[in-house]
Protein backbone atom coordinates (compact mmCIF):
# COMPACT_ATOMS: atom_id res chain seq x y z
CA UNK A 1 0.00 0.00 0.00
CA UNK A 2 1.37 3.88 -0.77
CA UNK A 3 2.01 5.95 2.14
CA UNK A 4 0.64 9.10 1.95
CA UNK A 5 2.13 12.45 3.22
CA UNK A 6 -1.34 12.67 4.72
CA UNK A 7 -1.14 9.11 6.70
CA UNK A 8 2.09 10.10 7.94
CA UNK A 9 0.68 13.51 9.54
CA UNK A 10 -2.18 12.36 10.71
CA UNK A 11 -0.57 9.07 12.62
CA UNK A 12 2.06 11.99 13.92
CA UNK A 13 -0.71 13.62 15.34
CA UNK A 14 -2.22 10.46 16.97
CA UNK A 15 1.51 9.97 18.23
CA UNK A 16 3.57 12.72 18.30
CA UNK A 17 6.64 10.71 16.88
CA UNK A 18 8.94 11.50 14.33
CA UNK A 19 8.17 11.67 11.33
CA UNK A 20 10.85 8.88 9.76
CA UNK A 21 8.72 6.24 12.57
CA UNK A 22 5.76 7.44 11.44
CA UNK A 23 6.45 6.60 7.73
CA UNK A 24 8.61 3.57 8.81
CA UNK A 25 5.62 2.44 11.08
CA UNK A 26 2.99 2.71 8.56
CA UNK A 27 5.45 0.58 5.89
CA UNK A 28 5.70 -2.05 8.14
CA UNK A 29 1.46 -2.53 9.25
CA UNK A 30 0.91 -1.75 5.38
CA UNK A 31 -0.70 1.04 6.10
CA UNK A 32 -2.92 0.44 8.52
CA UNK A 33 -3.26 3.53 11.60
CA UNK A 34 -4.52 1.66 14.46
CA UNK A 35 -1.51 -1.05 14.00
CA UNK A 36 1.19 1.72 13.52
CA UNK A 37 -0.03 3.37 16.32
CA UNK A 38 0.77 -0.01 18.28
CA UNK A 39 4.15 -0.74 16.45
CA UNK A 40 5.59 3.07 17.48
CA UNK A 41 4.39 1.93 21.26
CA UNK A 42 5.91 -1.00 21.10
CA UNK A 43 9.47 1.02 20.22
CA UNK A 44 8.74 2.93 22.93
CA UNK A 45 8.66 5.49 20.45
CA UNK A 46 5.38 7.26 21.07
CA UNK A 47 2.31 7.20 23.69
CA UNK A 48 -0.91 5.90 24.04
CA UNK A 49 -2.71 7.48 21.57
CA UNK A 50 -5.98 9.44 22.21
CA UNK A 51 -9.20 7.95 21.04
CA UNK A 52 -10.79 11.13 19.96
CA UNK A 53 -10.28 11.81 16.10
CA UNK A 54 -9.31 15.46 14.27
CA UNK A 55 -12.00 18.16 15.89
CA UNK A 56 -13.73 19.30 12.79
CA UNK A 57 -17.75 20.44 12.45
CA UNK A 58 -18.56 23.63 13.67
CA UNK A 59 -21.47 23.67 16.75
CA UNK A 60 -21.90 23.96 20.24
CA UNK A 61 -23.39 21.40 23.20
CA UNK A 62 -25.72 22.46 25.91
CA UNK A 63 -26.83 21.42 28.60
CA UNK A 64 -30.74 21.19 30.33
CA UNK A 65 -31.56 20.57 33.98
CA UNK A 66 -35.02 20.08 34.83
CA UNK A 67 -35.37 18.58 38.68
CA UNK A 68 -34.26 15.16 38.42
CA UNK A 69 -33.71 15.06 34.45
CA UNK A 70 -30.85 16.62 32.50
CA UNK A 71 -29.91 16.10 28.77
CA UNK A 72 -26.61 17.04 26.83
CA UNK A 73 -26.94 17.33 23.54
CA UNK A 74 -24.52 18.67 20.48
CA UNK A 75 -25.69 20.74 17.75
CA UNK A 76 -23.80 21.09 14.43
CA UNK A 77 -23.63 24.21 12.07
CA UNK A 78 -21.23 25.22 9.45
CA UNK A 79 -19.54 28.32 10.84
CA UNK A 80 -18.53 29.06 14.35
CA UNK A 81 -20.03 32.35 13.92
CA UNK A 82 -23.36 31.44 14.02
CA UNK A 83 -23.08 29.56 17.34
CA UNK A 84 -22.92 33.35 18.66
CA UNK A 85 -26.18 33.91 17.14
CA UNK A 86 -29.15 34.88 19.56
CA UNK A 87 -31.41 32.72 17.44
CA UNK A 88 -28.90 29.29 17.49
CA UNK A 89 -29.08 30.14 20.95
CA UNK A 90 -32.57 29.93 21.19
CA UNK A 91 -32.32 27.03 19.24
CA UNK A 92 -30.20 25.10 21.88
CA UNK A 93 -32.49 25.97 24.38
CA UNK A 94 -35.87 24.60 23.21
CA UNK A 95 -34.02 21.71 21.80
CA UNK A 96 -32.63 20.77 25.39
CA UNK A 97 -36.35 21.29 26.85
CA UNK A 98 -38.00 19.40 24.26
CA UNK A 99 -35.32 16.80 25.26
CA UNK A 100 -35.64 16.52 29.02
CA UNK A 101 -39.62 16.99 28.87
CA UNK A 102 -40.42 14.37 25.86
CA UNK A 103 -37.30 11.64 26.27
CA UNK A 104 -36.77 10.80 22.90
CA UNK A 105 -34.72 7.57 22.56
CA UNK A 106 -32.79 8.72 19.56
CA UNK A 107 -32.24 11.51 17.13
CA UNK A 108 -34.16 10.25 14.56
CA UNK A 109 -37.07 9.66 17.01
CA UNK A 110 -36.49 13.22 18.40
CA UNK A 111 -36.72 14.76 14.86
CA UNK A 112 -40.43 13.34 14.60
CA UNK A 113 -41.59 14.75 17.89
CA UNK A 114 -43.58 17.43 18.29
CA UNK A 115 -41.78 20.62 19.79
CA UNK A 116 -42.62 20.42 23.59
CA UNK A 117 -45.61 17.75 22.63
CA UNK A 118 -47.67 20.52 20.52
CA UNK A 119 -47.39 22.06 17.17
CA UNK A 120 -44.65 21.75 14.73
CA UNK A 121 -42.47 18.65 14.93
CA UNK A 122 -39.06 19.10 15.70
CA UNK A 123 -37.62 18.98 12.52
CA UNK A 124 -39.75 21.35 10.96
CA UNK A 125 -38.60 23.42 13.84
CA UNK A 126 -35.08 22.79 12.90
CA UNK A 127 -35.56 23.32 9.24
CA UNK A 128 -37.44 27.13 9.62
CA UNK A 129 -34.26 28.11 12.01
CA UNK A 130 -32.25 26.74 8.87
CA UNK A 131 -34.00 29.14 7.03
CA UNK A 132 -33.93 31.76 9.27
CA UNK A 133 -30.06 31.80 10.01
CA UNK A 134 -28.91 30.46 6.31
CA UNK A 135 -26.35 27.98 7.70
CA UNK A 136 -27.62 23.85 7.63
CA UNK A 137 -27.77 22.81 11.14
CA UNK A 138 -28.04 19.33 12.64
CA UNK A 139 -28.70 18.20 16.35
CA UNK A 140 -25.64 15.37 16.45
CA UNK A 141 -26.34 13.07 19.52
CA UNK A 142 -27.92 13.68 22.66
CA UNK A 143 -27.78 12.01 25.87
CA UNK A 144 -30.35 11.88 29.22
CA UNK A 145 -29.92 11.30 32.61
CA UNK A 146 -32.09 10.64 35.32
CA UNK A 147 -31.88 11.08 38.83
CA UNK A 148 -33.21 10.71 42.21
CA UNK A 149 -33.32 13.11 45.01
CA UNK A 150 -30.74 12.82 47.37
CA UNK A 151 -28.26 12.91 44.16
CA UNK A 152 -26.65 16.15 42.27
CA UNK A 153 -26.34 17.05 38.52
CA UNK A 154 -22.91 18.59 37.30
CA UNK A 155 -22.65 20.57 34.40
CA UNK A 156 -19.90 22.64 32.95
CA UNK A 157 -19.64 24.23 28.88
CA UNK A 158 -16.13 25.33 27.88
CA UNK A 159 -15.12 28.09 25.50
CA UNK A 160 -18.74 28.64 24.82
CA UNK A 161 -20.12 24.81 24.38
CA UNK A 162 -16.96 23.91 22.34
CA UNK A 163 -16.63 21.25 25.17
CA UNK A 164 -20.12 20.35 26.94
CA UNK A 165 -19.80 17.89 30.70
CA UNK A 166 -22.26 16.56 32.24
CA UNK A 167 -21.79 14.56 35.73
CA UNK A 168 -24.39 12.67 37.83
CA UNK A 169 -22.83 12.33 41.61
CA UNK A 170 -24.88 9.94 44.26
CA UNK A 171 -25.39 10.29 47.62
CA UNK A 172 -24.97 14.08 47.98
CA UNK A 173 -26.84 17.05 46.75
CA UNK A 174 -23.21 19.49 46.74
CA UNK A 175 -23.58 21.17 43.57
CA UNK A 176 -20.01 22.50 43.71
CA UNK A 177 -19.02 19.26 43.94
CA UNK A 178 -20.77 17.88 40.53
CA UNK A 179 -19.62 20.90 38.87
CA UNK A 180 -15.88 20.33 39.53
CA UNK A 181 -16.25 16.83 38.55
CA UNK A 182 -17.73 18.10 35.46
CA UNK A 183 -14.61 20.86 35.17
CA UNK A 184 -12.06 18.09 35.65
CA UNK A 185 -13.69 15.50 32.92
CA UNK A 186 -13.79 18.65 30.83
CA UNK A 187 -10.16 19.21 30.98
CA UNK A 188 -9.00 15.46 31.92
CA UNK A 189 -10.86 13.85 28.95
CA UNK A 190 -11.27 10.53 31.18
CA UNK A 191 -13.19 7.69 28.76
CA UNK A 192 -14.81 5.44 31.86
CA UNK A 193 -16.03 6.39 35.40
CA UNK A 194 -13.88 3.64 37.01
CA UNK A 195 -11.95 0.41 36.48
CA UNK A 196 -14.59 -2.31 36.49
CA UNK A 197 -15.96 -0.47 33.11
CA UNK A 198 -12.99 -1.18 30.75
CA UNK A 199 -13.40 -3.58 28.56
CA UNK A 200 -11.50 -6.83 29.27
CA UNK A 201 -10.43 -6.65 25.50
CA UNK A 202 -8.95 -3.41 25.70
CA UNK A 203 -7.27 -4.32 29.15
CA UNK A 204 -5.56 -7.30 27.49
CA UNK A 205 -4.59 -4.87 24.41
CA UNK A 206 -2.63 -2.66 27.02
CA UNK A 207 -1.12 -5.50 28.56
CA UNK A 208 0.35 -6.95 25.85
CA UNK A 209 1.74 -3.60 24.56
CA UNK A 210 2.92 -2.53 28.19
CA UNK A 211 4.53 -6.15 27.69
CA UNK A 212 6.41 -5.90 24.55
CA UNK A 213 7.32 -2.91 25.26
CA UNK A 214 9.04 -3.89 28.34
CA UNK A 215 10.80 -6.74 26.56
CA UNK A 216 12.04 -4.27 24.08
CA UNK A 217 13.69 -2.23 26.95
CA UNK A 218 15.25 -4.78 27.14
CA UNK A 219 14.38 -6.00 30.80
CA UNK A 220 14.25 -9.57 31.81
CA UNK A 221 11.31 -11.76 31.04
CA UNK A 222 10.74 -12.65 34.89
CA UNK A 223 10.34 -8.80 36.12
CA UNK A 224 8.11 -8.13 33.12
CA UNK A 225 4.97 -9.03 34.54
CA UNK A 226 5.65 -6.95 37.51
CA UNK A 227 6.35 -3.69 35.55
CA UNK A 228 3.68 -4.07 33.14
CA UNK A 229 0.86 -4.23 36.51
CA UNK A 230 2.13 -1.24 37.38
CA UNK A 231 2.35 0.41 34.17
CA UNK A 232 -1.59 -0.49 34.22
CA UNK A 233 -2.02 1.82 36.93
CA UNK A 234 -0.95 4.80 34.66
CA UNK A 235 -2.83 3.34 32.05
CA UNK A 236 -5.92 3.37 34.66
CA UNK A 237 -5.28 6.98 35.80
CA UNK A 238 -5.33 7.94 32.06
CA UNK A 239 -8.60 7.05 31.20
CA UNK A 240 -10.37 6.25 34.49
CA UNK A 241 -11.99 9.07 36.15
CA UNK A 242 -11.96 8.02 39.60
CA UNK A 243 -8.45 7.27 39.29
CA UNK A 244 -7.32 10.66 38.09
CA UNK A 245 -5.82 13.16 40.54
CA UNK A 246 -8.41 16.04 40.82
CA UNK A 247 -7.29 19.27 38.68
CA UNK A 248 -7.80 21.34 41.99
CA UNK A 249 -6.36 19.30 44.24
CA UNK A 250 -3.08 16.44 42.14
CA UNK A 251 -2.83 15.47 45.60
CA UNK A 252 -5.95 13.66 45.87
CA UNK A 253 -7.58 11.65 43.56
CA UNK A 254 -11.15 12.38 42.43
CA UNK A 255 -12.78 8.91 43.88
CA UNK A 256 -11.65 10.83 47.76
CA UNK A 257 -11.83 14.26 46.86
CA UNK A 258 -16.12 13.34 45.69
CA UNK A 259 -15.99 10.74 48.97
CA UNK A 260 -14.72 13.47 51.19
CA UNK A 261 -18.01 15.20 50.52
CA UNK A 262 -20.11 12.21 50.82
CA UNK A 263 -20.79 11.24 47.40
CA UNK A 264 -19.85 8.99 44.44
CA UNK A 265 -19.25 9.68 40.55
CA UNK A 266 -21.85 7.39 39.07
CA UNK A 267 -22.01 8.53 35.63
CA UNK A 268 -20.40 11.67 33.22
CA UNK A 269 -20.92 12.16 29.36
CA UNK A 270 -18.62 14.82 27.79
CA UNK A 271 -18.93 15.85 23.98
CA UNK A 272 -16.12 18.10 22.19
CA UNK A 273 -18.06 19.14 19.23
CA UNK A 274 -17.58 17.70 16.00
CA UNK A 275 -15.06 14.94 17.28
CA UNK A 276 -15.08 11.73 14.96
CA UNK A 277 -16.04 13.96 12.21
CA UNK A 278 -14.03 14.97 9.42
CA UNK A 279 -14.22 18.44 7.56
CA UNK A 280 -15.11 19.10 3.94
CA UNK A 281 -11.45 19.47 2.59
CA UNK A 282 -11.02 22.58 0.46
CA UNK A 283 -8.86 23.11 -2.58
CA UNK A 284 -8.71 26.93 -3.08
CA UNK A 285 -6.61 27.05 -5.76
CA UNK A 286 -8.76 24.56 -8.18
CA UNK A 287 -12.04 26.54 -6.48
CA UNK A 288 -10.75 30.19 -7.65
CA UNK A 289 -9.85 28.72 -11.50
CA UNK A 290 -13.17 27.10 -10.97
CA UNK A 291 -14.33 30.21 -10.61
CA UNK A 292 -12.88 32.00 -13.46
CA UNK A 293 -13.21 29.50 -16.24
CA UNK A 294 -17.12 30.37 -15.98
Amino acid sequence: MAITAKMVKELREKTGAGMMDCKKALVETDGNIDAAVDYLREKGIAKAAKKADRIAAEGATYVEVDNNTAALLEVNCETDFVTKNDQFQKLLAELGKHIVSQKPATVEEALQQKLHGEGDTVETYINSMIATIGEKISLRRFEIMNKTDNDVFGSYLHMGGRIGVLTLIEGTKDDEVAKDIAMHVAASNPRYVSRDDVPEEEVNHEREILKTQALNEGKPEHIVEKMVEGRLGKFFEEICVLDQPFVKDPDVKVKKHVANHGGTVKAFVRYEVGEGMEKREENFAEEVMSQIKK
